[in-house]
């Protein structure tokens, strides 16, 4: 009998058409809580959606499997996406910005020089379709907060 189900959840995802969206699993979590019957463990992911068009958002998602906690980041983000201003595959103007812990300095690429940004900025940057940027983080290590800093300061523009 579970072996139907798993054929059927199969067949339905290759009736799925193609998202226009891509999407990266930024960070995934183990969390746990203290209860009276012992601890209760979940898991939270942090994922980028984007279609590398100018449209952006992140999400945060927390379920007791991995894949649902991704899931429901994924949904969190396409309900969240911003459009950001794009002039010639590079951002408009520079941007500093203070989040939390975090300050993130963007700035505007030459023409050719690529993504110089770390890796949260640089996920955030890629899929919202960013060609030549030059980003800094200083402050925080923490990669939710610099995504999210990122995410602020694109939506800034």
């Amino acid at each position: 009998m579970s072996n139907s189900n798993f054929e059927n959840k199969q067949i339905r995802n290759m009736d799925k058409p193609e998202s226009e969206f891509s999407d990266k699993v930024v960070q995934i979590k183990r969390v746990s809580k203290k209860t009276k019957g012992g601890n209760q463990i979940a898991f939270t992911a942090l994922v980028v959606t984007g279609d590398k068009k100018s449209r952006v958002g992140v999400g945060h998602g927390r379920a007791k499997s991995v894949a649902d906690a991704i899931q429901k980041a994924t949904n969190h983000a396409r309900k969240a996406m911003v459009t950001i201003k794009i002039e010639n595959g590079t951002i408009p103007a520079s941007v500093k910005l203070k989040f939390k812990s975090a300050i993130i300095l963007i700035r505007p690429g030459k023409q050719g020089s690529g993504l110089i940004a770390g890796g949260p900025v640089r996920s955030v940057v890629e899929l919202a379709g960013i060609k030549d940027i030059v980003s800094k983080i200083i402050g925080s290590k923490t990669k939710s907060v610099n995504v999210w800093a990122a995410f602020k300061a694109l939506q800034t523009l």
